[in-house]
């Protein structure tokens, strides 16, 4: 079987890239390394790597060729980047969309299974997030996922391209950049605590955030490429829980046996209040649930 994987030097992106590699599968990496790393790729070495800009269709196009499933996650993943260039955050991550439905559509490719976001809950009322519940984008980088998923809904209704949708809650775990503006605020922490800097708050800290580690993500991607259950949804990939900014301060003081007090500064443009998700979809169309926890998550981090 041959997988593309766009945006496969990144993050996530890689480590799904390690998992099919390892599972003896021949994979395909699209990638314009603007944020990725060639680093990312070396537990993959005879990944075939493509560097290329997922907004231009013929690239896509030919990156396709022969693919039996694609996994998409190339995008501009910082909401502050496309509230400050909503015309860029188009081009990559709503064009980039199409580009890649399209050309999977034309290649006889199988299965689309794209990385959309909870940011397109937006800040709507009602707790935990689910699946059909309202949504409200509030930024660029929302409004171009929410997009994307109706694309993947429209390409699979009317051209019978089987696509998944897993709706990303904040994830965390080994190569997340920490001095990337599309980093997270684990990685972030955690780099602060490496190098003895007083940590940095946005808003009050009282916002809540559902985080789930990476090698869950993965396993939810590969449950998306083959259950039967899973093509024409939107799926939540999350934890279940709620927990705030200041107590995820609290936990890494605790693991790393230091008291660090931050800095609070004005809540950033188009964050969200509150989100944590209802994964009941997740157990039922995957077959999946999470099985490592913050507190073992976050070791793993550390020592990455």
């Amino acid at each position: 079987m041959i997988y593309l994987v766009t945006g496969g030097a990144g993050f996530i992106g890689s480590h799904i890239v390690d998992r099919l590699s390892t599972d003896g599968h021949q994979v395909r990496i699209l990638d314009d390394f603007s944020t990725g790393k060639y680093g990312n790729t070396a537990g993959s070495p005879t990944a075939e790597i493509i560097v290329g800009d997922v907004g231009d269709f013929d690239t896509v196009r030919a990156a396709m060729d022969g693919v039996n499933a694609v996994f998409h996650l190339a995008a501009i993943a910082s909401v502050t980047a496309t509230i400050a260039n909503p015309l860029a955050s188009e081009h990559t991550n709503y064009r980039g969309t199409l580009n890649v439905l399209e050309a999977a559509r034309l290649a006889g490719t199988q299965r689309v299974i794209f990385a959309s976001s909870a940011a397109v809950y937006g800040d709507l009322p009602g707790l935990p997030k689910r699946e059909d519940m309202p949504l409200r984008a509030l930024s660029p980088y929302a409004v171009d996922k929410l997009a994307s998923e109706s694309a993947c809904q429209m390409y699979h209704h009317l051209y019978e391209l089987e696509t998944v949708v897993l709706r990303y809650f904040n994830i965390f775990g080994p190569r997340q950049d920490p001095s990337s503006p599309y980093s997270g605020v684990i990685s972030i922490f955690s780099d602060s605590f490496n190098q003895g800097k007083q940590p940095v708050i946005y808003g009050d800290g009282e916002q809540t955030r559902d985080f789930v580690y990476v090698s869950d993500v993965v396993e939810a991607n590969i449950r998306a490429l083959t259950w039967v259950t899973a093509p024409g949804k939107s799926i939540n990939i999350a934890t279940g829980s709620a927990l705030s900014i200041n107590s995820l301060l609290q936990t890494f003081c605790h693991l790393n046996d230091q008291a660090f007090r931050p800095m609070y500064k004005p809540a950033r443009q188009g964050d969200i209040r509150y989100s944590f998700a209802d994964i009941s979809l997740a157990r039922e169309l995957l077959g999946w649930k999470p099985v490592v926890g913050l507190e073992a998550g976050l070791p793993r981090l550390f020592s990455s």
